[in-house]
């Protein structure tokens, strides 16, 4: 099995282990990651980017440690999870601070990790602006200012992410 099939299934186990919906439509929250994946995908992402995108919310809303992950991915696959995972805490301050540090933390991110959180932009804006109007203010408020720090991605990508959240204001 190739590390991208394996990734998806794994991915899809360790969201339905916890019943994860997506918020406004209440589809398996494997509908993200899979259109994640695909965008990575048909930008030219390699089988590792792929895979990662796959990943990419695991540590996040799972049980799934860095630790797990390393051991059946290895460190490229890891790695690029553990970049686009927010590091920030509840206990760092509001939400406006929160982001912040997680900008930071993705602004030193490799190009390959800003390809990923480009396509997970682009995949989450598209279900914000369909179904809550209200919070796509804010949500495209904080993708705009995320954007000026994901200068490394993959070009096409960040094109489309820009116009997305910049048509939104």
């Amino acid at each position: 099995m190739d590390i991208v099939e394996k990734a998806r299934i794994f991915a899809t186990a360790a969201h339905a282990a916890i019943d994860q919906r997506r918020k406004y439509t209440n589809e398996p929250y494997i509908v993200h990651p899979k259109q994640v994946a695909a965008f990575v995908e048909t930008n030219g992402g390699t089988p590792e980017m792929v895979a990662a995108a796959w990943l990419h919310d695991v540590l996040e809303d799972t049980a799934v440690t860095p630790d797990v992950m390393r051991e059946e991915f290895g460190d490229k696959v890891t790695d690029l999870v553990l970049w686009v995972t927010d590091v920030s805490k509840k206990e760092d301050g509001n939400r406006a601070t929160r982001k912040a540090i997680d900008r930071q933390h993705i602004a030193a991110a490799p190009g390959e990790a800003h390809t990923i959180k480009l396509a997970d932009i682009i995949s989450n804006c598209s279900s914000i602006m369909m179904h809550d109007a209200d919070f796509a203010k804010v949500y495209f408020e904080e993708k705009s200012l995320l954007l000026e720090v994901l200068t490394k991605g993959n070009e096409g990508l960040r094109n489309y992410a820009s116009r997305i959240v910049l048509d939104e204001d």
